[in-house]
């Protein structure tokens, strides 16, 4: 593979059998074609930290398998309703004074009512006041709704596609793959940017992680963030007893997905505290450069933030607003203190 700047194109027109011969590849040599690509485009040693809250929580009508959520399910869930903008903007600061720079608040519905949306509205503009990006997750959108949400300042909008057009039907019948490139294509013309990924470990093959990334790859943008998230298995949802996900497939699934689309952050999400530092690391060597920090993915576990910022210290890898904004002297530890200093740890998820 070369990496000539002259000679590089970034692609739309991505073949099955091509993303597969990349996921055959020796190990050694897919993370070093990786590793080249992420460098063209990112500095290695920085990573984008988000925070996601879940302002509203549980009760959601749609049967997707791996959803501790879905109503469908009894996975002792406690429902709540729609968060305070006291409770959201407090949730807000608290991310902002831990080193997290976007600020990702997700709701369990199929798609939003039109009487909450005055209330996203606020909690859009009053996070984005404290100078942080925004980000939502709120199921389907209509072209309407995505207008108003871009109306409004939110820079992005998560929608994951979950897995292939193939296997999707195992997972979810509630809603359509169509439905949610529906869902995406009104985000992007709406003006906003595109969050997008899938879930790993819900007994898809490899043929199907492929179809995924083709999917994402082949749309008329890359999404700017894509998630790859590794299955969570909650007691009470269909996919509790799925096989555990193999380490090395998920290190590929990375790599494959930073050749493709070598502009995109790719984010390691849910199913990270089930990963240890060694695995992580070799995340990030494969191209990851954005996390989840905080201690909690909507309603699931992830590593404590102290945690976090004690892996990223041993790697030398630093918070991408923090080293942009501070100058070389201060680049130093303190950002690791403060962050664990300044953590509240009964702050996070009161929905959850």
């Amino acid at each position: 593979m070369s990496f000539s700047n002259e000679e590089f194109v970034v692609r739309n027109d991505w073949r099955r059998d091509e993303v597969l011969a990349l996921f055959n590849k020796p190990f050694n040599d897919l993370l070093y074609e990786a590793q080249s690509m992420h460098r063209r485009f990112f500095d290695p040693n920085t990573v984008q930290l988000s925070t996601l809250l879940s302002i509203k929580t549980g009760a959601c009508p749609e049967d997707c398998k791996y959803c501790p959520q879905s109503a469908r399910y009894d996975t002792g869930l406690k429902k709540e309703k729609l968060l305070h903008i006291d409770n959201v903007m407090e949730a807000a600061k608290a991310a902002k004074s831990s080193g997290a720079t976007r600020f990702c608040m997700g709701a369990a519905w199929r798609s939003p009512h039109d009487r909450d949306i005055p209330s996203l509205i606020q909690m859009i503009s009053e996070v984005k006041a404290l100078g942080m990006e925004t980000c939502m997750t709120l199921g389907m959108l209509s072209e309407g709704q995505a207008e108003k949400l871009a109306d409004a300042g939110l820079d992005y909008y998560n929608h994951n596609l979950d897995t292939s057009p193939e296997y999707y039907k195992e997972v979810i019948t509630t809603r359509t793959y169509q439905d949610r490139l529906e869902t995406l294509s009104n985000v992007r013309q709406a003006g906003m940017k595109v969050c997008s990924g899938g879930i790993l470990g819900m007994g898809e093959d490899q043929n199907d992680r492929a179809g995924l990334l083709v999917e994402l790859a082949n749309l008329p943008s890359h999404p700017d963030s894509i998630p790859i998230n590794m299955l969570v298995k909650v007691p009470g949802t269909p996919l509790s007893d799925a096989d555990d996900f193999e380490p090395f497939e998920y290190i590929r699934t990375i790599a494959v997905t930073r050749l493709m689309m070598p502009k995109s952050y790719v984010r390691l999400s849910a199913g990270r505290e089930q990963m240890n530092e060694q695995m992580q690391a070799l995340a990030f060597l494969a191209g990851a450069n954005s996390i989840f920090y905080c201690e909690k993915l909507l309603t699931t576990s992830n590593p404590k933030s102290n945690e976090d910022l004690q892996l990223l210290e041993k790697l030398g890898i630093r918070s991408e607003g923090y080293y942009i904004e501070q100058p070389d002297s201060q680049r130093e530890s303190d950002l690791y203190r403060v962050c664990a200093e300044s953590r509240d740890e009964n702050l996070y998820y009161r929905a959850g």
